[in-house]
């Protein structure tokens, strides 16, 4: 099947095409030619005027509930929201049931999406049950593909066995993911500690909490020479403790989720629980040191941390209902609407493309004549109201549902298939 993307500007720093705008003729998943018009006809053609193609974004953290939990979302649905978000590459968390704990899990998972234009990559299990008692078979794991380890949301409070991991992990160049929450400070707070907690009466989740497990974690990595990776990221605290530690050489990198750098604790003032999510919104002081992060490469990446929930777990009392929001479809639009004024097209590609995959070590994708077509269509002027039309996950825990978001994702071609939004 022949597929052309007529008229886009080209925005990727490996192609010869770079800041050029041009036809692109794709054939059987391949990118067959790079040109300012090209005359062959195709099966499909996508028109690319005032838009920009970008090699196809990747996220780091999305949960797709399966196996166990599909009526909250599987993985089908999950990858009909990737590809409607940009996303021609995701890593699923291992919080499923079973746990993916094992190589026959990971296995299950990475073979699901054979014939969809996303890639699924998996985090195994740092821990068993990912309870934070016994190290996970994370060796055989990474032979049959898992790319990190994590205990997703769980975050681990041994800090023996987080030693213990990172120096497992570093005999096979395995990269640990680490969800920075200190439990016993964070306690059963449902959001961010501050003025607006007080006025709500809420118990609140004070940044020190995530602080207090960045400083832990980054001892245990200076102390192992081994690399490890912060999810999500949240406080301005979070922001320089990473920083100092890349300037020091330590072997750090972290990421961002796309709600935190747009939403504060103020949204959560009707007590709607779309809004409430882990690590909890935090203030505008907060959000301003993350997009600084971001600017100066402190920050690597950013996610949408898609976590679909049902109806029954969201739309209860605030204090009973689960954290967690659905995002992949308005993760990109949400962070261009929050830095298009700080950071350029070029940077924020980057933090979406190559920035998450150089951080589980995955080769980046190139546009240019004889590389596999992967490749995400967006247009930065298309400013739009997002409704529950636009999620496609099976799950409408959105936030942004009602908002006007800027940047729209207009195709994904992975796979030598396609999906235009």
């Amino acid at each position: 099947m022949n597929l052309i993307i007529r008229q886009s500007k080209i925005c990727d720093p490996q192609s010869a095409f770079h800041n050029k705008t041009c036809d692109v003729l794709v054939s059987d998943g391949i990118i067959k030619k790079i040109s300012e018009k090209i005359s062959d006809k195709a099966d499909q053609e996508i028109d690319g005027k005032n838009c920009m193609l970008a090699p196809g974004f990747f996220d780091l953290h999305v949960n797709f509930r399966e196996p166990g939990f599909e009526y909250k979302e599987d993985i089908q649905s999950g990858c009909n929201a990737a590809a409607a978000g940009g996303f021609t590459g995701v890593l699923q968390m291992p919080s499923t049931f079973p746990v993916i704990q094992s190589r026959a899990g990971v296995e299950l998972v990475r073979n699901r999406t054979v014939a969809l234009p996303v890639d699924l990559e998996v985090a195994g299990a740092l821990s068993s049950d990912l309870v934070g008692k016994d190290l996970t078979e994370m060796y055989d794991m990474h032979k049959s593909g898992a790319l990190c380890f994590t205990d997703d949301k769980k975050a681990v409070q041994d800090a023996g066995l987080m030693m213990r991991a990172l120096l497992y992990t570093k005999n096979f160049n395995g990269l640990i993911m680490s969800f920075p929450n200190d439990r016993s400070i964070s306690g059963k707070g449902q959001m961010n500690e501050g003025v607006v907690s007080t006025q709500l009466g809420l118990k609140g989740i004070p940044a020190i909490a995530e602080e207090l497990m960045i400083a832990r974690d980054l001892k245990l990595c200076e102390y192992t020479d081994s690399k490890i990776h912060f999810s999500t990221i949240s406080t301005s605290g979070a922001v320089d403790l990473i920083r100092k530690a890349k300037a020091a050489g330590l072997k750090v990198t972290c990421d961002v989720a796309a709600h935190h750098l747009l939403l504060n604790d103020s949204c959560l003032e009707e007590f709607d629980s779309r809004f409430k999510v882990k690590p909890p919104l935090r203030t505008e002081s907060d959000i301003t040191a993350l997009k600084n992060g971001l600017k100066d490469g402190t920050i690597d990446a950013i996610c949408s941390d898609h976590s679909p929930e049902d109806i029954e777990n969201k739309q209860k009392e605030f204090d009973h209902a689960a954290f967690g929001a659905e995002g992949l479809e308005t993760a990109f639009s949400a962070a261009y609407t929050s830095l298009k004024d700080i950071l350029t097209p070029e940077q924020l590609f980057e933090k979406f493309s190559s920035g998450p995959r150089k951080i589980i070590s995955l080769p980046s994708i190139r546009i240019a004549e004889g590389e596999k077509a992967n490749f995400t269509l967006v247009d930065l002027s298309d400013q739009w109201t997002v409704s529950e039309s636009d999620i496609r996950s099976k799950s409408k825990n959105n936030p942004f549902i009602g908002k006007k978001l800027s940047g729209k994702v207009k195709a994904v071609v992975n796979k030598g298939l396609y999906n235009i939004s």
